[in-house]
């Protein structure tokens, strides 16, 4: 477990189509020094189009990461890794994925997307999707890549294609729902950069998510289940070969700090988050709220929360001018960003190339 907590945020608002609405709170969550913020994404309109909104907000913030959910399930792959590369190249390097699956078949109409699993029922490969979608990002098969800024990229200017398209891995995978097999028509970011997030709430998940997520969220109410998932995740991480320190586990908790700085209501605050149909809820002030998240930490139960703010304006700024500044007065979070990209914040080293170079890669 890294030292220093992790904290990010949900920038959720129902209704809310401004594009400015989402840029003030995200350059709030960066004041607060917070990992990233996330967003989640609606296939109807007018619903928030999650990636156009956080491409707004990327070149409007300098350090926050940037988690849009895409979902991969009525979406061709190569389309989802363009997506999140043109992100991180907005944002130079803070671009994250959180991927996410569905079995509605009205999703896939907007899209004109693949119809939903033959029995109608939800498809929980999250996981494995996760490595199958960003596989070609992790090296073509003569170990070159395009970087930002420059790097070593293959040329075939004759052919009139982009470099190293003939020898990019395809994309698709016949044991997933990603069928699509063409390789990815844009460069992507740093091989194996994009930084996965996978929730982790779900069994059928953890398998998938444990091989290839680096930030896994699990919704717990208790310290006791928040731990028992932290290991059995990191136990399989390690199953498959991976540093179980590689794999980053932050609780999910809806937050309530309407209650300004009074103490927490019984059953919430210091008594703990209490079980609700949404998922583990916190009703009461920053204070409590901090008391909570260094318990936590200290008993070794998680690596950081993923926090929902109830009224997203109120709660964030209660969170980043209350809850923070406690963790940051107490030693226990950052007061500046030591890094540049998503991958530092977590204290997360890019991963290593899968393919071995092979040939003579020239550079741009």
């Amino acid at each position: 477990m890294s030292s220093l907590l992790h904290l990010a945020a949900a920038l959720d608002q129902p209704d809310v189509q401004d594009a400015g609405s989402y840029v003030e709170l995200a350059r709030l969550a960066e004041r607060g020094g917070l990992d990233f913020v996330t967003l989640e994404d609606s296939p109807d309109p007018p619903g928030t189009d999650a990636l156009a909104v956080l491409c707004r907000v990327a070149p409007a913030t300098r350090r926050i990461g940037l988690v849009p959910t895409l979902t991969t399930t009525h979406t061709a792959p190569y389309r989802v890794r363009a997506a999140v590369a043109t992100l991180d190249r907005l944002g130079r390097g803070r671009a994250g994925w959180r991927v996410d699956v569905s079995g509605d078949t009205e999703e896939a109409r907007p899209s004109g997307g693949r119809p939903a699993a033959p029995d109608g029922t939800p498809r929980y490969g999250t996981g494995e999707e996760t490595g199958s979608a960003t596989r070609p990002w992790e090296g073509r098969e003569d170990g070159t890549a395009v970087r930002p800024g420059g790097g070593a990229v293959v040329r075939d200017p004759a052919a009139g294609r982009l470099p190293g398209h003939d020898r990019a891995h395809p994309a698709g995978s016949a044991a997933t729902a990603l069928q699509d097999g063409g390789p990815m028509p844009l460069p992507g970011p740093v091989p194996g950069d994009c930084v996965r997030v996978v929730d982790a709430t779900d069994e059928r998940t953890w398998s998938g998510a444990a091989r290839h997520a680096d930030v896994a969220l699990v919704r717990a109410a208790t310290p006791a289940r928040a731990v028992a998932v932290r290991d059995e995740l990191r136990a399989r991480a390690a199953g498959h070969g991976r540093r179980p320190d590689t794999l980053r586990v932050l609780v999910s908790l809806f937050v309530d700090l309407g209650d300004g700085e009074y103490a927490a209501a019984p059953g919430h605050g210091g008594g703990g988050p209490r079980p609700t149909a949404r998922g583990p809820l916190y009703r009461g002030g920053p204070v409590d709220l901090a008391e909570l998240v260094a318990s936590w930490h200290a008993d070794g139960v998680t690596d950081g929360f993923h926090l929902l703010p109830a009224e997203p304006r109120r709660d964030l700024e209660r969170l980043v001018n209350g809850t923070v500044a406690l963790l940051q007065h107490r030693g226990l979070f950052r007061t500046f960003y030591p890094g540049s990209t998503l991958r530092e914040h977590l204290g997360l080293a890019a991963p290593a190339y899968r393919t071995a170079p092979r040939g003579k890669a020239e550079h741009r």
